[in-house]
């Protein structure tokens, strides 16, 4: 087996290409998108700057109660909270994290085989161009003048 080959077969290889690309296409909206969100974030901001210290004042004296309320029920939290079934909880979590990430891989695995073979076409293609023999009769075309001119300079 080539080198080439076991690259084709390699999963990586592909889900590297495949990332690659996609990163080159989300780094082309990039600009399009910035001057968008900039604009927004201006128009946002001026409405905005008025209505936080409105809003400031306002809340200050209900967090001071909204806190000394919430620092009873912790204690009252705490005693239900059972630490037996954190380690149940941490494992289904990591187990969905690690099934939506097998699944991305996959997706770019699928992108990097097809970028891959579309590279390769058209390496073949550029590989093929290049290999196509240049024509004889342009070759001689040039001689046949190199020997006119050295004719009629000895002629002369």
């Amino acid at each position: 087996m080539t080198l080439a080959s076991s690259l084709r077969e390699n999963k990586a290889v592909y889900a590297v290409a495949g990332a690659g690309d996609l990163a080159v296409e989300k780094l082309r909206e990039v600009p399009e998108q910035v001057t968008k969100y900039q604009d927004r974030a201006r128009e946002a901001a001026t409405k905005a700057q008025g209505e936080v210290r409105e809003t400031v004042e306002r809340y200050r004296g209900e967090v001071r109660r909204t806190v000394d309320r919430y620092r009873g029920e912790v204690g009252r939290v705490q005693e239900r909270v059972d630490a037996k079934d954190l380690p149940g909880a941490a494992v289904a979590y990591v187990t969905h994290v690690g099934t939506l990430t097998v699944g991305f891989i996959d997706e770019l695995t699928e992108r990097g085989k097809r970028v891959v073979h579309r590279e390769a076409a058209e390496a073949a293609a550029i590989a093929e161009a290049d290999a196509e023999p240049a024509p004889k009769a342009r070759a001689a075309q040039p001689k046949k003048a190199a020997q006119t001119r050295t004719a009629k300079k000895s002629g002369a």
